[in-house]
């Protein structure tokens, strides 16, 4: 018995270990030189200072005036980059279009990754800003997984006149679940906890704060919920209970065959004609 209480508080041990290492490195912020904007997009680059992360980088590319403006936010380890072909797409229907890295990711500051919690300081700071240099015009937003939670946990005010929500998670927890199961089996999201207890420690909140589902109804916007069907990272149950969260107007585009993935690159054609038509609806109508 002494043996196996020795051998069950070594494992113990090991099993915690290995997890705060893990939170170690999700955690640890992604610093990348982006460098200037495509030559194709016309943008010119920006920095800005919030009070949290100390510096926001991103492009802002002027349209047609009064076509709308529309605030692109990128995944989790990524930058402004991956939404440069939004950016494209949009820019060439006259939209104005600004990019940002959120806080901890490409050349904006931040110490460290925080899923949401610091990231939608940054686009409280973004789209102050975007609407300062674009006075009077409607307002659109279109997040990735991070970006998309960082947005609805952001509770900007006041809201933009559309939202287009791709991959996001309901929950921190469920988003840890479900990637832990991914990866390591289905028996391994009873470890969530094990992730999940080193937020105050390491980055001074709890899982708690990060519930989108919780946020979403006091989103006064209209909104497009899209994911893939195949997406293992965000379940498909889980996207239909953002969606039922969600208020009226909303849509719900379910992406057949795509998983966690760029749903503007698995189908460019139909992506584009999809979101084109929900911002022509609220940005260029009364909606």
């Amino acid at each position: 018995m002494r043996r196996l209480l020795i051998a069950l508080a070594t494992v113990t041990l090991v099993i915690g270990i290995a997890f705060a290492g893990v939170g170690e490195l999700l955690s640890q912020r992604t610093s990348i030189q982006v460098g200037p904007p495509p030559a194709e997009l016309h943008a010119r680059s920006f920095t800005l200072h919030d009070r949290v992360s100390d510096s926001i980088s991103g492009w802002l590319s002027r349209g047609t005036p009064g076509a709308g403006a529309i605030l692109l936010l990128h995944g989790i380890r990524a930058d402004r980059r991956q939404m440069l072909e939004r950016a494209k797409f949009l820019a060439r229907a006259g939209y104005s279009v600004m990019l940002i890295d959120l806080p901890g990711h490409g050349e904006s500051g931040g110490e460290r990754i925080t899923f949401g919690y610091r990231e939608a300081e940054g686009v409280r700071a973004a789209m102050h800003y975007m609407t300062e240099m674009l006075p009077g015009e409607r307002t659109a937003v279109i997040g990735v997984s991070l970006g998309a939670a960082s947005f609805v946990l952001s509770k900007v005010s006041p809201a933009p006149d559309a939202a287009v929500l791709e991959s996001m998670f309901p929950t921190l927890e469920e988003a840890v679940a479900d990637r832990l199961e991914l990866h390591a089996g289905p028996m391994a999201s009873m470890f969530t906890p094990l992730l999940l207890w080193q937020l105050p420690i390491r980055l001074g909140f709890s899982a708690d704060a990060l519930r989108p589902i919780a946020e979403l109804p006091t989103l006064h916007c209209p909104v497009l919920i899209a994911s893939g069907a195949e997406d293992r990272h965000t379940k498909l149950p889980e996207t239909k209970r953002l969606f039922e969260s969600a208020g009226q107007p909303k849509e719900l585009w379910v992406v057949g065959g795509a998983a966690h993935e760029d749903l503007h690159d698995y189908n460019p054609g139909e992506y584009e004609a999809r979101v084109s038509a929900f911002l022509r609806k609220y940005l260029r109508h009364a909606g």
